[in-house]
């Protein structure tokens, strides 16, 4: 059977936009947990660390002055009890650490060690590596293509959003 415009390479039709939007939606999700699995697993044995670890270091590395524990699970998008978990954990290997705010005894700041910045610094490199390898398949030119596509959806959900 060959692969017209009007059909998926399984076969099934692009004709019913509702059906192809759920296919396109699945597919995406499909892509995303394959990636992120392959990076959980290589983060794990090349590094010793989590995903979940790496994200919060990201998000440190992104805060040079250190974010408050607040902050940085708002960033991550995750519960406070997530990230404390997390974060004892990086404090535990000297990773990160937590620093008092003045004026504000409930306030944790949380910053990258010396150590941190080092262990991040080395897998950030390769985490660009691998993320770079596990897409190969498409050439710059479709990267892009595909980025503006998905650009123009995010683009359209931020703007459904009712402003506060």
């Amino acid at each position: 059977m060959s692969n017209t415009r009007s059909q998926m390479a399984d076969g099934k039709s692009f004709d019913n936009p509702s059906k192809t939007h759920l296919r396109l939606w699945l597919k995406m999700l499909k892509i995303s947990r394959l990636i992120e699995s392959e990076l959980r697993e290589r983060l794990r044995l090349q590094f010793n660390t989590t995903l979940p670890q790496f994200d919060v270091m990201a998000a440190l590395c992104r805060a040079d002055a250190g974010l408050k524990m607040s902050k940085l699970s708002g960033e991550l998008k995750v519960s406070n009890g997530n990230v404390t978990g997390i974060v004892d954990r990086l404090v535990k290997d000297d990773l990160v650490q937590r620093i008092p705010v003045e004026g504000d005894r409930r306030a944790t700041m949380v910053r990258l060690t010396r150590k941190g910045e080092s262990a991040f610094s080395a897998m950030a490199v390769a985490h660009e590596h691998w993320v770079s390898e596990l897409m190969t398949s498409l050439c710059n030119d479709e990267a892009a293509q595909l980025w503006g596509m998905l650009d123009s959806v995010e683009y359209r959900l931020d703007n459904r959003k009712p402003k506060k």
